[in-house]
């Protein structure tokens, strides 16, 4: 998988994992009122695939012999962050980030949000395929809404 970044973005995974019942892993951000899919950057030199199986274990303690991949997007999907809050969130270095999503079949394991390195979710709840896109924060929708439509004929 290899990808342009258009300049000023950060290269990022973000995993929808569906459970047996297709409903979506949706996480609540640690100290604030926004829930996301989990997500996190791709280190330099990184595999992509190995990240987003990084950030899976990191975040929220699957491995990867607990999922399947069942759909990796075509495209990367961008979202800005806004500039009143750039200078907080990962160091002001980016304008925003580039998206690889990954449609994942939880096949196996539970979700743990209590890892000593998993500073990043204190709450999750499995919600209807369609919900996180009325509920993430407003300069996220867009990315959301193409990876839900890319990968609504994915779920089995």
């Amino acid at each position: 998988m290899n990808f342009k970044i258009k300049t000023g973005y950060r290269l990022n995974v973000a995993m929808i994992v569906l459970n047996n019942e297709n409903e979506s892993l949706f996480c609540k951000r640690r100290n604030t009122d926004n829930w996301q899919f989990p997500q996190g950057g791709v280190d330099e030199g990184e595999n992509i695939k190995n990240a987003m199986f990084r950030e899976l274990k990191e975040e929220v303690g699957l491995e990867k012999d607990n999922v399947e991949i069942k759909a990796v997007s075509k495209n990367l999907l961008y979202y800005d962050i806004p500039k009143n809050i750039r200078s907080r969130v990962l160091g002001g270095k980016y304008k925003g980030q580039a998206q690889v999503y990954f449609l994942l079949k939880l096949i196996s394991g539970e979700i743990d949000l209590s890892l000593e390195n998993t500073p990043e979710f204190d709450q999750y709840s499995w919600v209807p395929f369609w919900y996180p896109l009325n509920k993430v924060v407003d300069f996220k929708k867009e990315a959301y809404r193409s990876a839900l439509i890319e990968f609504k004929n994915k779920i089995i």
